[in-house]
């Protein structure tokens, strides 16, 4: 497969590119949504030995979820220093200790968009977070145990990943 041409076919809040691609002598266009890299992040307090995710409405769903903490990679930042911010914009704590857990395309069919996906470990809040308000964040912190954590029904992929992870690694039961 060969990408023959690119068009820009949307610019707005996010970018639509229209591609013209070649296969095997075909000739035909598909429609790329390019959203950028992501970070995020499961965040773990080791002085109240609980995890912390977000509560927040998402677009796409149309609902509020329960998630990870999560953001785009802003231009000149490394994702080690865009998911930092991230964990404190949204929760208040500076990072203790990062752990890189996996990179993968949240949806490889029709996006670009890549996360970088880290266990965090925090233990002393200085700010109430809750996210931007120039970026229209509205974000509430959920404290679940690792009990709670393994239970919780999410439809979020990289929430599910590192629960996967958490179950794998921290060995706990379902």
């Amino acid at each position: 497969m060969k990408i023959k041409n690119r068009e820009t076919a949307y610019d707005g809040y996010f970018k639509i590119y229209k591609l013209t691609v070649e296969q095997e002598g075909q000739t035909f266009t598909r429609e790329q949504f390019y959203r950028g890299d992501a970070v995020a992040a499961l965040i773990y307090d080791t002085q109240k030995q609980e995890y912390i995710l977000a509560k927040q409405f998402r677009v796409g769903p149309e609902e509020e979820l329960i998630e990870v903490v999560a953001g785009m990679i802003d231009k000149g930042e490394t994702p080690e220093q865009s998911i930092a911010r991230e964990i404190e914009e949204e929760t208040g704590y500076h990072v203790d200790k990062l752990e890189h857990l996996h990179t993968f395309y949240s949806s490889p069919g029709g996006t670009t968009e890549k996360v970088v996906l880290y266990f965090a470990e925090v233990s002393n809040q200085h700010t109430q977070g809750g996210g931007n308000d120039h970026e229209n964040e509205h974000i509430e912190l959920v404290h679940l145990t690792a009990s709670e954590l393994s239970q919780l029904q999410t439809p979020d992929a990289k929430t599910i990943i590192a629960q996967q992870w958490v179950r794998l690694k921290k060995q706990v039961k379902v």
